[in-house]
């Protein structure tokens, strides 16, 4: 079973959604504070002016408190957990419904009190048939006490602006429950993104093993058996002793390259797909990037700039510090021109100053491409220019 800690760190767009969505969530919170404000400032109350105001604005105060606290425990507890959530949340839950209650009084309306104890419920993590059951319940118990509440609400307003202020209020705990809902599917879909990534590694991993043990076990197994025999036949037939030790060097050689050719092969990602990993890895770690890959760049040299793309996004995650960042491949007279940025932030290492620049400089330089790299504003821009006729 997953763990609090397991599931507090999201990617960036991820987090984006959880503040879009909570701020959502208490923005109409506060609106609809301040719609019930306007009653208790502009008509009498069962209780002395003063004293409502104050209870009326300590309620919501501590209802807002109270539902900061549970969007807060609902950020970081598991999807798939148990009703330990639940059974923690209840101090929140019933300062929440306090609050709701005193606000009630302050007003005289027992459909506000009603809402705001059922909007605090609909923070809580339940599960998902509890909680489908329980807002169903809860916007029938609102509906009644709405119907019961309705003709002392108030009665010297006008139909239409009670139906107003009701509704507005009334709409918060559906909002906040639907509203969780999505968060909750974000979230799933961005934990099955995640272990679709260590899938398709774990199962990278798994042929490349299968493949090296036939590769490695055949000739093995054929090594053994021409150094057993060379052992048979020293005594008796030196010569062709040493001929079988010949005949292992060779499939030592032989199991040499056949592993060096499954390295490569397995090396070989297309160059659009080794950018898109790029830009997975550098979203992953926080930063927002922006990836333009011309349409025909599987015709460009991955073996070229295949190591230089990793390179670049290796240094643009040791060195950047910032939060943005870009890739693009395009084809520029004659020339493919990869470009990679990123804004540097306040990191203090010098960024042109290692190894792995200069590797780049002599790689591309070697089949007669160029390399620049340096501060533009504040970016730091690497481009790489290759000759369109070094082939794939």
């Amino acid at each position: 079973m997953s763990t609090p800690a397991a599931v507090t760190s999201y990617a960036r767009d991820v987090s984006a959604t959880w503040w879009y969505t909570a701020g959502s969530i208490l923005t109409f919170h506060v609106l609809g504070i301040v719609v019930w404000s306007v009653p208790i400032l502009l008509r009498p109350t069962l209780l002395p002016e003063p004293l409502a105001i104050t209870l009326f604005f300590v309620g919501s105060a501590g209802s807002l408190a109270a539902a900061v606290a549970l969007l807060v425990r609902y950020r970081h507890e598991p999807v798939d957990g148990d009703e330990a959530p639940v059974r923690r949340s209840w101090p929140f839950l019933l300062a929440g419904a306090a609050s709701a209650a005193v606000m009630a009084l302050s007003v005289g309306s027992l459909i506000l009190g009603t809402c705001l104890a059922a909007y605090v419920l609909c923070l809580v993590r339940w599960r998902s048939g509890i909680r489908l059951r329980l807002v169903a319940l809860l916007v029938i118990v609102i509906l009644a006490v709405w119907f019961v509440d309705a003709t002392r609400l108030a009665p010297e307003a006008s139909g239409s602006s009670v139906f107003g202020l009701v509704l507005f209020v009334a709409m918060l705990p559906p909002l906040a429950a639907t509203s969780l809902w999505w968060w909750d599917i974000v979230r799933e879909l961005d934990r099955a993104r995640r272990a679709e990534g260590r899938l398709a590694a774990a199962q990278e991993r798994l042929r490349l093993a299968s493949d090296l043990h036939d590769l490695q076990g055949h000739h093995l197994q054929v090594i053994a058996l021409q150094l057993e025999l060379a052992e048979k036949m020293m005594g008796r037939d030196p010569d062709a002793a040493v001929e079988q030790v010949r005949a292992a060097r060779a499939s030592v050689d032989e199991a040499r390259r056949g592993t060096r050719d499954l390295a490569s092969r397995f090396r070989g990602v297309p160059l659009p797909d080794e950018l898109a990993n790029a830009a997975d890895l550098l979203r992953a770690a926080g930063l927002t990037v922006e990836l333009l890959v011309d349409a025909e760049a599987h015709r460009a040299p991955a073996d070229v700039l295949g190591p230089v793309v990793r390179e670049a996004t290796t240094n643009v995650l040791k060195h950047g510090g910032g939060d943005l960042a870009s890739l693009s491949l395009s084809r520029h007279r004659g020339d493919w021109v990869l470009v990679v940025e990123n804004d540097a932030g306040a990191a203090s290492s010098p960024v042109g100053d290692g190894a792995g620049l200069s590797g780049i400089a002599e790689r591309v330089g070697a089949v007669g491409g160029s390399m620049d790299a340096g501060r533009v504003d504040e970016l730091f821009r690497i481009t790489v220019r290759v000759p369109e006729g070094v082939p794939a």
